[in-house]
């Protein structure tokens, strides 16, 4: 059936992870060989303004928005029936049915919660196989709805969340959530990544992951407070961030060999793979990836809301710290380098909470789950043609 198969994948770039997720089960679709896969930015598509609007709140809300996007995340329970909810259940509309009637596709993926794909087979009656991946190790509520035929988790605390708001069990199933190849390869070529990045690998090293919109918060202050650290080495992947790439350049030039700024990194695994633990914000994909190559995690200042839902799972796992004030980063980082056996603990639990292959396990199923309502459709038509046949 994968031969034949159709996809469309609908996603939205609030943060990156929604759409790296999009990406990794386009290139998975790609390589199992299905006959088509579109990828669509649904509400930028349709409504462009309201989007870019949107996605620039969204960014604000991690330094400037807390507390609205606090109440949003944890009050969605008493907005979720009002005309708020009405109007986001009709976003994007004319879009879908403009998307479904030129691509018909057979299955539609969401890696963002996007209620109109749901609402279209209430409203128009039309059944296409419709999944949600879930991106991150918590849940919320506008995730859910009567008409999406299956969700991928992260974990077993989903699953249970999934269940608890009425979704049957067996509509849940646990893959994790599906990350770039690259970290499920196997590399033993160590030496060569500290060659790369002419690192000492007698030196530990802390690896920051400023986040690609600047939401990793004083970086340049924490970065200063190791300057004196020789037997460490502080590698700081800024992504696009120019901006933060000028703060961090003094403090470079006067310790080249213990703060190490990078810009985009294609290949960021392998700095994964040397680094003795990893400071990061709680989002789901790099949470993801940490857990596919054993990284302990020290969280900073996780905003309420997911990356806060996030940051206390991975912690009640013994996985993760949560550090809410830069001046205490250092002396965590050097009590945890300094504490081997903690080190270790949390290296082995996080790789515990790693699901290989998730995106081919996610695409798997899905084929599975559409082909089954495929023979189901096809049953039922028969036996309203017989009805038929016989009442004439």
């Amino acid at each position: 059936m994968v031969g034949k198969s159709k996809v469309l994948i609908l996603t939205e770039k609030y943060g990156n992870g929604h759409i790296q997720v999009a990406k990794t089960l386009e290139n998975e679709c790609r390589k199992m060989g299905f006959k088509q896969v579109v990828v669509s930015e649904l509400y930028k598509e349709s409504h462009p303004i309201i989007s870019k609007l949107t996605k620039h709140l969204y960014i604000k809300s991690f330094s400037y928005g807390k507390q609205f996007y606090k109440i949003f995340y944890y009050g969605i329970d008493k907005m979720y029936n009002k005309r708020f909810m009405n109007l986001y259940y009709t976003l994007g509309q004319k879009k879908l049915k403009e998307l479904i009637q030129t691509e018909k596709p057979d299955m539609i993926i969401n890696t963002f919660p996007m209620m109109v794909v749901p609402e279209y087979r209430n409203k128009t009656g039309e059944v296409i196989p419709t999944f949600n991946v879930v991106t991150d190790f918590c849940l919320h509520k506008i995730w859910v709805h009567q008409h999406i035929d299956k969700y991928y988790v992260a974990s077993e605390h989903v699953k249970e969340k999934l269940v608890e708001l009425g979704v049957n069990h067996n509509q849940v199933k646990i893959t994790g959530i599906p990350i770039r190849e690259q970290f499920e390869m196997a590399n033993g070529k160590n030496e060569e990544v500290y060659k790369k990045y002419n690192l000492d690998p007698n030196k530990e090293i802390v690896l920051i992951m400023a986040g690609a919109h600047g939401v990793l918060k004083n970086v340049n202050y924490i970065c200063e407070s190791f300057i004196n650290q020789d037997n460490l080495q502080i590698v700081i992947v800024c992504g696009n961030n120019n901006a933060l790439m000028r703060k961090l350049e003094p403090f470079a030039l006067a310790h080249p060999k213990t703060i190490i700024p990078l810009g985009y990194v294609e290949k960021v695994d392998e700095l994964f793979r040397i680094a003795s633990c990893m400071i990061t914000k709680p989002g789901g994909i790099t949470l993801s990836e940490a857990t596919a190559l054993g990284v302990p995690v020290i969280l900073y200042k996780p905003v309420p809301g997911q990356e806060q839902e996030n940051a206390l799972y991975f912690e009640e796992k013994r996985s993760a710290m949560i550090v809410n004030d830069y001046k205490e980063m250092k002396e965590v980082v050097l009590k945890l380098l300094n504490d081997k056996k903690t080190l270790k603990e949390m290296r082995e639990n996080i790789k515990q909470m790693h699901y290989p292959n998730s995106a081919r396990a996610v695409l798997e199923d899905m084929v599975n789950e559409a082909f089954k309502q495929d023979v189901a459709e096809r049953s039922r038509t028969k036996k309203s043609v017989k009805l038929k046949v016989g009442m004439s």
